[in-house]
């Protein structure tokens, strides 16, 4: 049976994209395993690694501002639409890391918990999405440096937090998380 795995990075983040991968593989790759258990320059060589053994591997990304428009649950949806767009290759099922089946209307999708840790096209997904989002985000750094984007990558992080308070979002921010709701809500009412 040939599996496309999908995974999503950045569900948590308070800015930046939403991005998700998918991959299919013909065999597993040695060295491959969730992406939160591997050090940036593993991650970084393995996306090499996956990207040019892969049957097929795509990235779907959903702008901030589009997350904010449709919602977190939607969004995850629409990245891995988009993901989905790049796959030409042939397979048979597609696993997704989780317990909510996010492509409920396609008959051959199934959810299933710690996927990415289980699953080698899973966790393959997971280090792509992973390498190609923190690669954005740490480019984003020299447009908007006093965020410090090159190192939470727009976690909740307290230098996060800290730059927020000091200079407010930019347009990388999703305006619709509760921090950044609530530190527009202390700015407007300091007006």
């Amino acid at each position: 049976m040939v599996v496309l795995g999908i995974d999503e990075v950045g569900r948590g983040c308070w800015a930046g994209p939403l991005v998700a991968g998918a991959v299919v593989l013909k065999r597993a790759i040695p060295g491959v395993k969730d992406s939160k258990q591997l050090t940036r320059k593993a991650r970084e060589a393995l996306d090499v690694v996956i990207r040019r053994r892969a049957v097929a591997y795509g990235l779907g990304w959903v702008a901030p501002q589009e997350l904010d428009e449709v919602g977190l649950t939607a969004a995850v949806s629409l990245a891995y639409q988009r993901a989905l767009t790049d796959i030409t290759a042939v397979y048979d099922e597609i696993i997704i890391d989780g317990n909510y089946n996010f492509l409920a209307d396609m008959q051959n999708a199934r959810a299933v918990i710690k996927a990415d840790t289980t699953v080698p096209a899973v966790s393959a997904a997971s280090i792509i999405a992973k390498v190609a989002r923190d690669t954005y985000m740490r480019e984003q750094a020299a447009r908007f440096p006093v965020y410090g984007f090159e190192n939470h990558v727009g976690y909740g992080t307290l230098a996060h937090r800290l730059a927020l308070a000091e200079h407010g979002p930019c347009s990388l921010h999703r305006r619709s998380f509760q921090p950044l709701r609530l530190l527009t809500d202390a700015v407007n009412d300091g007006n």
